[in-house]
């Protein structure tokens, strides 16, 4: 099977981006250790334990693994009118649960390249132990930028990212340049400055990243970093929303990744079964009711020392 058919079958499938990466471990994993080592992950266990060894080899979870078909789906959809009794959310939150969406996209493209030729295969999402932006950036798809994500020319940064780790002997791809240059815009903009600098350029400290606070972090946020947070009670979006990469970035009509705004005060309401209800289908129901509660009330205290 030739590398240019499978992109075109992933286009077909739903995916802005495609290309093909060697299943050869990459060098970035003791970038990755490193981090680890540093204690920048955090509280995210599955980052730290066994699992990270994983990540040293994606045949690790694929035997037979010859190359690994890095996509990537757009998920950047209009601003919402929002008014300043909103929380904010990060925008892959507002619509469908985006591990529920690329998997069955994947799993269209796997089935639609088996009635080409048999092979066997993995798909992977963020929940599998493989560093999916580095296979990315060597399948071509883009580069990471200062801020971790990958950056894609000229179509910036709103993309899911999916993996399937395949048996098939596919010509991989080259990695693009880095584009960042000298711009430290998602740097300044961190109010948290959670950007920090590392031996080959720049990394995130999860400690003081809003996304992991308000999503990850079990327990209460340290209080030093309550002004940082503003109103943010799910994630944040400020270094992609400030790279000029993403200044023209199109935007998806997908219906499952639209939203609506919704107000702090709506959700400091709701009660566990309503939380239950409201979020089932959506990336918002891994804070927990609990955790959602506790950055809501952070947000609108900080409200009313503004």
């Amino acid at each position: 099977m030739r590398a240019d058919r499978v992109r075109e079958i992933a286009l077909e499938c739903g995916f802005e981006l495609a290309g093909v990466a060697p299943v050869d471990p990459a060098g970035d994993f003791a970038r990755y250790e490193e981090w680890v080592a540093h204690g920048l992950a955090g509280e995210m266990r599955y980052l730290t334990d066994r699992r990270a060894e994983m990540r040293r080899d994606a045949r690790n979870l694929l035997p037979s693994g010859r190359s690994v078909i890095c996509v990537g789906k757009l998920y950047n959809t209009p601003d919402p009118p929002r008014t300043e009794a909103d929380a904010r959310i990060s925008r892959y939150a507002w619509g469908r649960d985006y591990h529920v969406t690329m998997r069955e996209a994947l799993a269209r493209m796997v089935a639609r390249l088996l009635e080409i030729e048999s092979f066997e295969w993995k798909i992977c999402v963020d929940t599998a132990p493989l560093l999916e932006r580095t296979f990315a950036r060597l399948a071509g798809l883009g580069w990471i930028g200062k801020n971790t994500c990958l950056i894609n020319e000229p179509l910036g940064s709103w993309f899911f990212l999916g993996e399937i780790v395949t048996s098939l002997d596919l010509e991989p791809a080259s990695p693009p340049p880095d584009r960042c240059g000298s711009c430290t815009r998602c740097i300044e903009a961190c109010p948290t400055q959670a950007i920090v600098p590392s031996v080959e350029g720049w990394q995130i400290d999860s400690r003081l990243c809003i996304s992991y606070l308000t999503i990850e972090l079990r327990g209460p946020i340290p209080e030093e970093l309550h002004a940082g947070m503003g109103d943010h009670v799910f994630g944040c979006d400020i270094c992609q929303d400030v790279c000029p990469w993403n200044s023209r970035a199109p935007v998806t009509a997908d219906p499952d990744f639209a939203g609506s705004p919704v107000t702090l005060d709506t959700l400091a309401k709701l009660s566990p079964e309503e939380f239950r209800e409201r979020f089932k289908e959506s990336p918002i129901a891994r804070a927990k009711h609990s955790g959602l509660l506790r950055n809501v009330a952070v947000a609108l205290a900080g409200r009313q020392d503004h």
